[in-house]
């Protein structure tokens, strides 16, 4: 019995050593389009937490165009490893990405930005984890509405500046969602003036608000969406600057990006209300614990996983942080 109980122990170890084995030589790469801003670093901070749960070894690697994304596939194929997440700097290299994972041998999943086709339709057979933007905005337009209505303004003497990165798709989603709710609730289509930026950052926001808030400077009270916080913040910094007060100023950001937290921090509260905060974590250690199941273990992801956003104001951000994993 003892000799039995002996060699099962043996076997158990062995299978324990060899599954730890494998894992080891588990490797997955992580690109991503902007490697400096918080939010990917974020991603990369919780994939690592997935690496060193499993135990597989994780190439972080930033390309900013498509060249560095072409470079950086054909890098990990070189190092051996048997599949990748992106964040595409550019959702119409989708065809060529596929093609060159295929051609390395790569498994493929994108995060954040979804590939596209040549006629800019999804493609569907890379499994991606999104963010839901149409609903992130729809958030963003309900939180503005109830504090329309918590000031008592008349929607009819409000502006809406609608900063906008067209060429994005997730930005129209995004601003379209909390135009649609803006309007639903009586908000005069009239009253939306386009702001377009010329960059995703908040100097091109200021620049672009600017121009429509001198052109309708009889309009005294505002609200902003975007993108982005940036883009939200670059509305406020220019209400400032023509000196509207900061309680005629709603503008609800999108993301909980450090510039939105720091402007929380300020001893006196803005134009900048609140911002839907989207948590980096399940984009981060999910992908990456389901790129490595579907290595391990052949178990390949949902085609389509969508997460949401949570709104965060001045007095309790830090509970959401807490809550979203953040902090």
């Amino acid at each position: 019995m003892r000799f039995i109980k002996a060699v099962a122990l043996a076997g158990t170890v062995a299978i324990f050593a060899a599954t730890s084995a494998f894992a080891a030589d588990v490797k997955i790469g992580f690109i991503v389009k902007q490697p400096e801003e918080p939010w990917f670093q974020d991603e990369w901070k919780f994939a690592d937490e997935a690496a060193k749960e499993k135990g597989f070894t994780l190439v972080k690697i930033g390309a900013q165009d498509g060249e560095k994304v072409q470079s950086a596939i054909d890098n990990l194929g070189a190092q051996g490893a048997q599949g990748f997440i992106i964040c595409t700097p550019d959702v119409k290299l989708g065809p060529g990405i596929v093609a060159k994972a295929a051609a390395n041998d790569l498994k493929l999943m994108t995060v954040d930005d979804r590939l596209v086709n040549a006629d800019g339709s999804p493609i569907e057979d890379v499994p991606h984890m999104g963010i839901s933007a149409t609903k992130i905005g729809e958030a963003v337009g309900e939180a503005i509405v109830a504090e329309i209505k918590k000031r008592g303004w008349d929607m009819k003497e409000v502006g809406a500046i609608r900063v906008s990165y067209d060429q994005l798709p997730t930005a129209v989603d995004r601003v379209e969602g909390a135009l649609s709710v803006l309007k639903a609730n009586g908000f005069p289509e009239a009253n939306v003036f386009d702001a377009p930026q010329a960059k995703t950052d908040t100097e091109a926001a200021l620049n672009a608000a600017t121009v429509v808030l001198n052109k309708n400077a009889g309009i005294k009270k505002w609200v902003a969406v975007g993108l982005n916080d940036e883009a939200v913040l670059g509305a406020v910094r220019a209400t400032e600057t023509v000196g509207i007060p900061a309680d005629s100023m709603i503008g609800i950001g999108i993301g909980g990006a450090d510039s939105a937290i720091n402007e929380f921090k300020k001893p006196s509260a803005t134009g900048f209300f609140g911002t839907v905060i989207i948590s980096p974590k399940r984009h981060g250690y999910e992908t990456a614990l389901n790129m490595y199941e579907w290595i391990a273990n052949g178990k390949e992801p949902e085609k389509l996983i969508l997460t949401a956003g949570q709104l965060a104001l001045r007095d309790n951000y830090e509970a959401v942080r807490k809550e979203l994993g953040i902090e």
